[in-house]
């Protein structure tokens, strides 16, 4: 007659091991994930600013030779007044928004349109925080804009 080559000793090690992973798994999902993906806290006024900045791209725009493109080229944005910034296409070409320099909110993420706008569309972006970005169109370079975004004065 064979002795058995394991105990039970062991068969119970691997089951503690594997509750011991899944509790680990579990806080870490639970509690560590969460506060990392977490949107910071913004203030309502912020949230829901008075007025919408509005910035066109006109029509000629995609002409190397015409100097007005994203119209205003300057905005002047104040959190919680009009902080929420509408581009809208009235070319009759596609567009984009792209930052010079990668821009990300941390409320409302990156910055920048995803693909182009097309005619007659929009993109749109809620600014948290205050920020001196430049901007262009990406398939027109000479097509750019600036946005200088700040604390309320009140």
């Amino acid at each position: 007659m064979s002795k058995p080559t394991s105990s039970h000793a062991y068969g119970i090690g691997i089951i503690a091991m594997i509750v011991g992973l899944a509790v680990g798994i579990s806080y870490y999902q639970l509690y560590y994930i969460p506060e990392l993906t977490a949107k910071p806290k913004i203030s309502e006024v912020v949230l829901n600013p008075v007025e919408e900045s509005l910035i066109n791209m006109i029509k000629g725009s995609s002409r190397q030779e015409q100097q007005d493109n994203f119209v205003p080229k300057l905005v002047n944005i104040q959190l919680g007044i009009n902080n929420k910034v509408i581009w809208e296409n009235i070319d009759e070409t596609a567009h984009t928004v792209t930052p010079d320099k990668e821009f990300e909110d941390k409320y409302s993420g990156k910055f920048g349109s995803l693909g182009v706008i097309k005619p007659g569309t929009k993109y749109e972006f809620l600014f948290t925080e205050p920020a001196q970005i430049e901007y262009h169109c990406e398939p027109h370079p000479w097509m750019k804009g600036k946005l200088v975004i700040t604390e309320a004065r009140f």
